[in-house]
């Protein structure tokens, strides 16, 4: 097993990792284990400096999982993440990430994970947000957890997307609604034994339970999960790589100016493990 050097970042997720360079992301065979590893204790891990090109992401990102295919062209792992519509058709879209959430809460499996390269970044704002689901677990009392156990929870684009936009036209909504409900249960049961919390933008109501009190319910599930003391925020540069671990892991992005150039260059890890 490669062995890597990190330093904490925060108090319950995020973690620099020291002492790589594009060499050992194309050629240590041992690396991308130790990262999973690595991954899995720290929820983020942040790589300053590397200065990857796409092809470096993809053969990277292929090591460490099954990567998603976006599009087409030379590259079609990479997805774009601007508000340039010139550069990402779904610019629009992408401004439902400035809010909390876990991706893949309205597929059947949530993706595993997500890579991030910045190529260029907003003069202000546009930095990214972690918190960790795992830790909001358990920080919970025992009654709470007890409480919660049975918790079942509907995700809809239309939940998040109408957080910033609570005028939509009738297209719109039919966009959103062409997307299908998913329920799931508040308090995932990993397959490794851990449990966190499903919350986020994506949340559309509590089963079963008079929606004011649902909202209420969920919204301060969320508040107590991503209280400052509890927030890895990733100042970006130039050249930094992050990975964070999409189940167990909160994110989002701090607002920017829809005309900056911040670009970022994703590739995403298909899950294979359902929400339970």
């Amino acid at each position: 097993m490669a062995v890597i050097t990190t330093e904490k970042l925060g108090t319950s997720v995020g973690a620099e990792v020291k002492g790589v360079d594009t060499e050992r992301l194309l050629h240590d065979d041992e690396l991308p284990a130790a990262c999973l590893d690595a991954l899995e204790a720290n929820g983020v891990l942040v790589f300053r400096d590397l200065h990857i090109d796409d092809a470096t992401q993809v053969a990277f990102s292929r090591k460490l999982g099954e990567v998603e295919v976006f599009g087409r062209g030379e590259f079609p792992e990479i997805f774009r993440v601007t508000l340039d519509p010139k550069k990402n058709p779904s610019a629009a879209y992408l401004r439902g990430t400035f809010d909390w959430h876990i991706d893949g809460c309205t597929d059947d499996i949530p993706i595993m994970a997500t890579m991030l390269s910045a190529h260029a970044v907003a003069e202000t704002g546009g930095e990214t947000e972690f918190a960790s689901t795992y830790a909001a677990y358990e920080a919970l009392s025992d009654d709470e957890k007890e409480r919660l156990a049975s918790v079942r929870v509907v995700h809809t684009i239309e939940a998040s997307q109408r957080l910033h936009n609570s005028d939509p036209s009738p297209e719109e909504v039919a966009i959103w609604r062409s997307r299908p409900s998913k329920e799931h249960p508040l308090v995932w049961r990993h397959t490794s034994g851990r449990k966190s919390l499903v919350l986020g933008a994506t949340t559309d109501h509590v089963v079963g339970m008079d929606p004011d009190e649902g909202r209420a319910l969920l919204d301060d599930l969320l508040a107590r999960s991503t209280t400052p003391d509890r927030v890895y925020r990733h100042e970006w540069s130039v050249g930094d790589v992050v990975i964070w671990d999409n189940r167990g892991v909160l994110h989002r992005a701090c607002p920017y100016d829809p005309s900056s150039p911040r670009d970022m260059h994703r590739t995403t890890f298909a899950g294979d493990e359902p929400i339970q």
